[in-house]
C-alpha cells in the first residue's frame, strides 16, 4: 500500500506533528492496522479507504490501539488525499468513529469540522499534582484530562512524571493548559496509556480546549499554540457543536509498505 508521512499544523519539515497515513486498495482487518501503526511507531497512523470521489473510510492507530479521534492524522490525510489521491478536491467526508468528520481546502490550510466535547469540572487531587510536578489551578474532564496552570511558562517547562500519568484514572489523555502570550491559549499533551509519552500538536484535543477557552476568553475565533519541543499552531473556531481547526501540512515521506 501507499505510505505517507506528513507533518501536520505545520510550515516546514520537521514542524508539528508526524502522521503515518496509508492509502488501502481494499479494507483490511484491525489487527493489520494495529501492527503497522506499531511497526511504523508514530504517535497516530491513519488509514484511508476511497469510497467515492470525496468521501472516504477513516480509522487511526496509536503503537498499542485504536483511538476515536485524531485532528492531526486527519489534517495529514486530508493532504495525502488532495496532493496523492484525488487530486485538488476541495471538499472531503470521512466516516470514522467519531461520526462524519468534514475538512475543507482553504487556500494553504485544511479547515476540520470536529465535535465540540466541553470539559466539566472536577476536583484536583493529589494524584493529579504529582502526576505533574505541580498543582494545577483546576482540573477538567471530556475524553482527556485537562488540567489549568498559571501560565504560559509554567506549560512550557513541565516535567510530568509518566508513570504517574499513567496511573491516573481520569481520562484517556493529559492536557495542561494555560492563557497564551503570543497565542490566545497554549497547551501541551501527554498519552502514555496510549505509548505516546507527548504528542507534540493534538487536534482531537482542542474538540476540549476551543469551548473551553472561548468561554474564558469570550472570544469566538482563537490562535492556539501546542508549546512542546516540536511545537505547532492551530487555528480555531467554537461553532457551539462543533469546532472548526486549521492547520497547514507538509509533506516528509512518501513510500510503499509490503505487507
Amino acid at each position: 500500500m501507499k505510505y505517507f508521512v506528513v507533518d501536520a499544523f505545520a510550515e516546514t519539515v520537521f514542524g508539528g506533528n508526524p502522521a503515518g497515513v496509508c492509502v488501502l486498495e481494499e479494507p483490511i482487518s484491525a489487527e493489520i492496522m494495529q501492527r503497522i501503526a506499531a511497526e511504523n511507531n508514530l504517535s497516530e497512523t491513519a488509514f484511508v479507504y476511497k469510497k467515492e470521489l470525496g468521501k472516504y473510510d477513516l480509522k487511526w492507530f496509536t503503537p498499542k490501539a485504536e483511538i476515536d479521534l485524531c485532528g492531526h492524522a486527519t489534517l495529514g490525510t486530508a493532504f495525502v488525499i488532495a496532493n496523492f489521491v484525488d487530486i485538488h478536491v476541495k471538499e472531503m467526508e470521512f466516516s470514522t468513529l467519531s461520526g462524519i468528520l468534514t475538512v475543507a481546502k482553504r487556500g494553504g490550510l485544511f479547515e476540520m469540522d470536529f465535535p465540540s466535547r466541553m470539559p466539566k469540572e472536577i476536583p484536583v487531587t493529589e494524584e493529579m499534582e504529582k502526576a505533574i510536578g505541580r498543582k494545577p489551578l483546576a482540573a477538567y474532564l471530556s475524553r482527556d484530562l485537562i488540567l489549568l496552570l498559571e501560565d504560559e511558562k509554567a506549560v512550557a517547562q513541565l516535567e510530568p512524571d509518566f508513570l504517574k500519568v499513567l496511573a491516573l484514572t481520569e481520562g484517556l489523555g493529559v492536557v495542561v493548559t494555560a492563557k497564551g502570550r503570543e497565542y490566545d491559549f497554549v497547551s501541551r499533551c501527554f498519552f502514555p496509556k496510549l505509548g505516546v509519552n507527548e504528542d507534540p500538536v493534538t487536534g482531537s484535543a482542542h474538540s476540549s480546549l476551543i469551548p473551553f477557552w472561548a468561554k474564558r476568553l469570550g472570544k469566538e475565533s482563537m490562535v492556539a499554540g501546542q508549546v512542546s519541543q516540536r511545537s505547532g499552531v492551530l487555528h480555531c473556531k467554537d461553532g457551539g457543536e462543533r469546532v472548526l481547526i486549521s492547520g497547514g501540512a507538509v509533506l516528509y515521506l512518501k513510500g510503499e509498505l509490503f505487507v
